[in-house]
């Protein structure tokens, strides 16, 4: 049984193009925010810092004109405005974050190669973080012939990097001079600036949602998916809500 119809809400490319994949794949599509439609897509993530629509617009105002049993779909819904309303968050779905963190890797890598004066290959390199995005990093790095160093904390971790073949460190003890490719995964600063200062002609990139890598030369790049590579991102995002629905509906 089909859905019933949904309403693109966000403003991204990605959420466009995925209202259009879901179309095509027979998901009706309502054209305004009426009292009769079942799913709202909203952007992914959904709200501002101060609780404000992404795209711009009072959540409140959206929520006035659907019906009470509406199923909200974006990530991040921990807005209060939100509190006991059917809702499908897309940033708590570990097959979304981690096909989203793989998509992410290979925006990062496209960035940093435009960035240095030197191939890949070339370029030892330093990933901050063995979370999602890291291990997709390192893997992709790694296929294109570059040396990679990743940070962990854990032990475990560290032993099983050195057992895939790369190199492993901690961050607080690390001469980052060697490096000319540095990128950081990880949302908190693990660097200290004279560390960063001790590599000038690094290309410095960060990946975290707030902020890791202090400096004036490091490029924050945030959101990478939906801005390089939106209608991957768009598809992903179709891809996962047709396999929620179909588990709710099977």
């Amino acid at each position: 049984m089909l859905p019933r119809p949904l309403y693109c809400a966000g403003s991204t490319p990605a959420v466009r193009y995925a209202t259009e994949i879901l179309a095509a794949r027979g998901i009706p599509i309502a054209l305004s925010p009426q009292d009769h439609n079942g799913y709202v897509l909203l952007d992914v993530p959904s709200f501002d810092p101060s609780g404000a629509l992404r795209g711009g617009g009072k959540p409140e105002e959206l929520l006035n004109v659907l019906a009470d049993d509406a199923v909200l779909c974006g990530g991040n819904l921990n807005h209060p405005l939100l509190e006991g309303l059917p809702t499908v968050d897309l940033l708590r779905d570990e097959e979304y974050l981690a096909r989203n963190a793989a998509i992410t890797a290979q925006c990062a890598i496209q960035i940093a190669a435009s960035l240095l004066s030197i191939t890949l290959a070339e370029a030892p390199t330093l990933i901050l973080g063995w979370g999602r995005i890291g291990k997709c990093l390192a893997r992709l790095l790694k296929d294109l012939g570059a040396r990679v160093t990743v940070t962990a904390r854990n032990p475990a971790h560290r032993a099983m990097l050195l057992a895939l073949g790369y190199g492993t460190a901690e961050a607080s003890a690390l001469d980052l001079k060697p490096y000319r490719l540095i990128i950081n995964t990880v949302p908190a600063p693990l660097l200290k600036p004279a560390q960063l200062e001790a590599c000038p002609r690094a290309v410095k990139l960060d990946l975290a949602s707030r902020r890791g890598l202090p400096g004036p030369d490091a490029v924050w790049a945030r959101g990478l998916p939906g801005i390089h590579a939106p209608e991957s991102s768009g598809r992903l995002i179709a891809d996962t809500l047709t396999r929620l629905w179909k588990e709710e509906n099977p």
